[in-house]
């Protein structure tokens, strides 16, 4: 029996609608996701148009059993069976196009080609900030592109835009060239600053802003919101190549080797040299606090300088090794999360060979006196539990390491075996594993988090 949409409640439920053969499709979903409701509407629809199928909600956190069975690792995610067998998974909202074109039969390739990576990565480098929407600037076709479009705007930032609604190649390459599965997508300087809602905390919280400043973006005029320009690039067009733009420095000779002299110290002053807002303990930004929990999970001995104390060096967030430049927070990030890193760090002498997995687990652990090990981070949590874990911490007052384990599969499944625990999110003080959700939770509820956590 088809035409509507039904919920699971169990999986034996499940497993009965599968063993009665035809064709299942499962939308795992979270009362949380915005994309989840959204697709939603979209999976009502088609339960109408296709009644021969079922067509089954799954609420993915009240149902772990069965979303561990099918790997769903974020929401929305469907999965598609014939006669009880899974034949396709796809991960992600895509709704169909207004135009009333039918969906893809099929996930986009998990890998763009050369020549569109090509054509993505120049888009990106268009204009310093950059918004991949739906719709124009002028004319916003959802509420998620209009928000940051108003908050551009409002920052008074120059920016361009390219409405994806117009080019279904980009559209689908920038999901897996960016790693992330929604849309709208903000670029700065060429480096993901994340969706609709991260463009807001930042916002909100004054952090976008000091990202546009750092990097030039914005002018001393205080009347610069009102002015701010944008640029639409259609689909027809080749980004230009970004133009090579000379800037002079006003400075002697002497003052400028001086400063050298100076920067050169600096960067050798430690084999590991972190250029950063803030000291570790006392981070002044998301991107420098990033870039101290990377290397305290890498377990890599490391200085710092603070760049807000001294405005000649202040040159951005830098890490070097050995005196060679590796880059800023997205960089490290991206080399972590491939494992090059951690190659190049025992390349250059500064970790030992390879380690065992319990052996990174437990450096792991004990990375940060609080760690938790959740899905996604602290700033965009991929799921309702680690939400309100982070919730709970923050709450509390206190400072915390985390681990995004959607990042790292072994790490994942490892951590399961090695903390005799199944689930995620997990809260370790001083290496020792506090509990799940539900624990951190209660601790709160009785006032009891905090002491358990400093004592």
């Amino acid at each position: 029996m088809g035409g509507a949409v039904a919920d699971v409640r169990s999986k034996d439920q499940l497993d009965g609608v599968l063993g009665g053969g035809g064709s299942v499709v499962l939308h795992f979903w979270a009362s949380w996701c915005e994309a989840s409701k959204q697709m939603d509407q979209v999976f009502s629809h088609l339960s109408a148009d296709f009644p021969s199928a079922r067509f089954l909600r799954v609420e993915a956190e009240e149902q772990p059993e069965i979303s561990e069975c099918y790997s769903v690792s974020a929401v929305p995610f469907f999965v598609f069976c014939k006669d009880g067998k899974v034949v396709d998974k796809l991960e992600g909202a895509n709704p169909p196009r207004e135009d009333g074109a039918p969906p893809s039969e099929g996930p986009a390739s998990n890998h763009p080609s050369d020549s569109l990576k090509n054509r993505l990565q120049q888009l990106v480098d268009f204009h310093p900030v950059f918004l991949f929407m739906k719709g124009t600037p002028d004319q916003p076709k959802c509420g998620f592109s209009r928000k940051v479009v108003d908050i551009l705007k409002d920052e008074g930032v120059d920016f361009g835009s390219f409405d994806i609604l117009t080019d279904n190649d980009v559209r689908e390459g920038m999901k897996k060239f960016s790693n992330w599965p929604t849309f709208p997508q903000l670029f700065c300087k060429g480096e993901l600053l994340g969706g609709c809602d991260i463009a807001v905390a930042m916002h909100e919280s004054g952090e976008l802003k000091e990202a546009f400043r750092d990097h030039g973006l914005l002018g001393v005029d205080s009347g610069a919101a009102a002015a701010a320009a944008t640029t639409v690039v259609s689909e027809s067009e080749n980004p230009p190549q970004a133009a090579t733009e000379e800037k002079s420095v006003e400075t002697t000779s002497d003052a400028s080797g001086a400063l050298n002299s100076r920067l050169e110290e600096l960067t050798n002053r430690s084999s590991v040299m972190l250029f950063m807002k803030g000291t570790p303990d006392e981070s002044r930004c998301g991107f420098s606090r990033k870039a101290v929990e990377i290397l305290r999970q890498e377990k890599v001995e490391f200085q710092s300088f603070d760049i807000l104390s001294d405005n000649e060096v202040r040159q951005g967030l830098k890490l070097y090794i050995k005196g060679e430049l590796i880059g800023g927070s997205d960089i490290m990030l991206e080399m972590q999360r491939s494992g090059e890193l951690k190659t190049t760090l025992t390349e250059k002498g500064v970790l030992p060979g390879e380690q065992t997995l319990e052996e990174r687990l437990i450096d792991l652990v004990s990375s940060s006196p609080v760690m938790l090990f959740m899905k996604g981070s602290p700033d965009a949590p991929r799921c309702g539990f680690s939400s309100k874990v982070v919730s709970a911490l923050r709450e509390e007052g206190v400072d915390f390491g985390y681990f995004d384990i959607l990042t790292d599969d072994e790490v994942r499944q490892g951590l399961k075996t090695f903390s005799n625990w199944p689930t995620f999110p997990q809260l370790y003080y001083k290496s020792d594993l506090i509990g799940g959700c539900d624990i951190v939770l209660e601790l709160h509820k009785n006032g009891e988090l905090r002491a358990t956590l400093t004592e």
